[in-house]
């Protein structure tokens, strides 16, 4: 047996996140988490990304409470919170007592592995967080945030590696968000890293977007990666992961050992696909190669609701031009990497650019204050340049900011506790500090959360099986070939 590949299970974090808008509840994950449990994961992603903000605001569960019922069930394998490093789990910037109070609760609740990434590959965005979560004890993966640029080369990758080597992560994980991995670039990117990191172990999170993640990630283990983040067949491909089955089942066939049943991970395919016909949620299937997508670079879900809002206004004719523009707007800006905020901001201005030409105005004409922001460094390092006479339209004569972020926001931790106070508990004083009293009122009004969801007593190949017994039941049948 080769060398050992571990797999990190994202089905109840990202993958829903992906192909369900976020909307898996608690109580759906009760009878699947203690068999991801049993399966021999490395670690379960559960919180982080948007589920901490849809918890909130969508399914009104409290999202610490949804920690301390996962970890419950979820006994022998580590839970991954992941954050966007000092922005945590919002667009914003928090305090340093914010971000470093979150850690101590992450832990107090039952997570055990933090894997903290920001959107600019700025180290100094991830200097508290990861500090701090150190601190607690748990056991933090750094982020390398990919995309496809001119300014993006393997040696930055492996100069930003290095700086995460510094910071005394245990880990690195190259987070590929839109699925813009190329076979081809692996052969020279995880070579490159790998060496900045020497003996770390490093990962792979990349989306099917283009449909070539499953073959991407077979050629990142052979160039050395250890650890590959899968998902459950159902919640698996379109812009979700890879498929745990089909990746554990390709690794095992190139001689590597991957120490992971799938036996329950098929029992959690099974009932997601009841939970899914249940609730009229989509599962996932491959997606086609698009070269459009890597000049665009947007993230599936952002194209789809993009076209909805373009539909809504009568203008759905326009969702390429737009797309083309974005692509544009991204290489003027200095090529931000296509992820939340800032695949917001670049469609945002991209829509404000072609809006506008038909307005008889120029590009640029109107930027949103978030873009002005990000142009003056106030969200971190920019990779690439930003021509001079852009920059001036855009700051409208604001100096460059080139202090860490997060030292510019001030302390609130104190002002919340005479503002707001008295809280319950300290996850309480950290909901005011990322949502205003309506938010906060609504979602402790909708009570405990509800871990009642109909179990599926009859797995579904079971059922096939018995409908193939029924004697009115002809036309549906399985067959083997002869020998």
């Amino acid at each position: 047996m080769g060398r050992r590949i571990n797999l990190i299970d994202v089905t109840l974090r990202d993958a829903h996140q992906c192909l369900w808008a976020t909307r898996m509840t608690t109580a759906m994950m009760k009878d699947i988490a203690p068999r991801l449990d049993r399966a021999g994961f490395e670690a379960i992603d559960l919180v982080g990304g948007a589920v901490f903000d849809v918890c909130v605001r969508y399914l009104r569960e409290d999202p610490w409470e949804r920690m301390r019922i996962l970890s419950s069930w979820i006994t022998e394998t580590p839970l991954i919170i992941h954050t966007r490093g000092q922005s945590l789990f919002t667009f914003e910037f928090f305090a340093d007592d914010v971000v470093e109070l979150a850690a101590e609760r992450f832990a107090a609740n039952g997570m055990r592995y933090h894997t903290p990434s920001d959107a600019l590959n700025d180290k100094r965005n991830l200097e508290i967080p990861s500090r701090a979560a150190k601190a607690q004890g748990l056991y933090v993966v750094g982020g390398l945030v990919y995309t496809h640029s001119p300014v993006h080369t393997d040696a930055y990758y492996a100069r930003k590696a290095k700086e995460l080597v510094k910071q005394g992560v245990d880990a690195v994980f190259l987070k590929d968000a839109s699925g813009l991995l190329l076979p081809e670039r692996i052969a020279t990117l995880v070579p490159a890293v790998k060496k900045a990191i020497g003996k770390m172990p490093l990962q792979i999170h990349t989306h099917c977007n283009s449909g070539l993640a499953p073959y991407v990630v077979l050629q990142a283990v052979e160039h050395g990666v250890e650890v590959v983040h899968t998902a459950t067949s159902t919640l698996a491909n379109g812009v979700s992961h890879s498929p745990t089955e089909r990746v554990a089942a390709n690794l095992r066939r190139r001689g590597y050992d991957v120490p992971v049943d799938l036996a329950p991970v098929e029992e959690v395919a099974e009932r997601l696909a009841y939970i899914a016909e249940k609730e009229d949620k989509p599962v996932g299937a491959p997606c086609e190669y698009d070269d459009f997508h890597y000049h665009h670079q947007c993230p599936g879900g952002m194209v789809s609701n993009l076209a909805y809002q373009l539909e809504t206004m009568g203008l759905e004719a326009r969702l390429e031009e737009i797309l083309e523009e974005a692509g544009h707007v991204r290489a003027d800006l200095g090529y931000p990497i296509v992820v939340s905020p800032f695949a917001q901001y670049i469609v945002t201005q991209a829509v404000l650019n072609v809006m506008g030409k038909d307005q008889g105005k120029e590009r640029y004409d109107s930027v949103p204050d978030e873009v002005r922001l990000y142009v003056r460094g106030g969200y971190g390092e920019i990779a690439g340049e930003i021509e001079p006479a852009l920059y001036d339209k855009i700051a409208r004569g604001a100096e460059p900011i080139t202090e860490r972020p997060g030292a510019l926001v001030a302390p609130v931790l104190d002002r919340l506790r005479q503002s707001r106070g008295p809280f319950a508990s300290d996850d309480d004083l950290l909901l005011a500090a990322f949502y205003d009293d309506t938010q906060c009122s609504a979602l402790k009004g909708a009570g405990p959360i509800r871990t009642d969801y109909p179990i599926m007593e009859t797995p579904l190949l079971t059922l096939m099986k018995e409908i193939t017994e029924r004697p009115n039941v002809k036309a549906f049948h399985l067959s083997m070939p002869s020998a």
